[in-house]
């Protein structure tokens, strides 16, 4: 066996002292540190808390105040394209103390014209069932009549056209349902 030689005094003593002083100074330093890197995690953590709140009270603000405006102004789109049947009418009018009846009805059928292409764009639809099945959903009787030409329960005559919005009835068409023709024999 070989002999290991053995470290001198001096190098026994010097790693023992340091060994002993580096806790004491690590174990006082420690704490104080743990302690102000998680009061600046805090700290951190805290100013994003309220920066996170006060994105969420600007998003509400900035929603409520969108839908307000969705509300108010809906139907400026709409409005601006009635503007166009208005002035029909009116130019109708003006010129109604020199035109003829033949012109004055011709103004108005391409006014009615115009006012339906500007529903239709905006996805007002007609409910117009003359000679259709009667539907309660979408028709409202106002009253029975008997007719040769018209199926019973059929749709005979429309007082009032229906009309509908992307689907959603409106206002529903007011008609005349066709009833049975009463026979002619006598014996009812």
């Amino acid at each position: 066996m070989t002999a290991e030689p053995k470290p001198s005094d001096a190098e026994t003593e010097a790693p023992a002292t340091s060994e002993a002083q580096a806790p004491e100074t690590s174990e006082a330093q420690a704490p104080e540190a743990a302690l102000a890197e998680v009061q600046a995690k805090a700290d951190e953590n805290w100013d994003l808390y309220l920066r996170a709140v006060a994105e969420l009270d600007n998003v509400r603000k900035r929603a409520a105040r969108d839908v307000e405006n969705a509300h108010k102004f809906a139907l400026e789109s709409f409005g601006r394209e009635l503007l166009a049947v208005v002035d029909s009418l009116e130019m109708g009018l003006a010129a109604a103390d020199n035109a003829d009846a033949v012109a004055l009805r011709e103004g108005s059928e391409a006014t009615c014209k115009l006012l339906k292409t500007t529903l239709e764009r905006f996805g007002i639809s007609e409910v117009d069932p003359e000679g259709e099945p009667f539907d309660p959903e979408l028709h409202e009787a106002i009253s029975m009549m008997p007719s040769p030409s018209t199926e019973p329960g059929s749709v005979a005559q429309v007082i009032q056209k229906g009309y509908s919005l992307n689907g959603r009835l409106l206002r529903p068409a007011r008609v005349i349902v066709a009833a049975e023709a009463p026979s002619g024999d006598g014996n009812g």
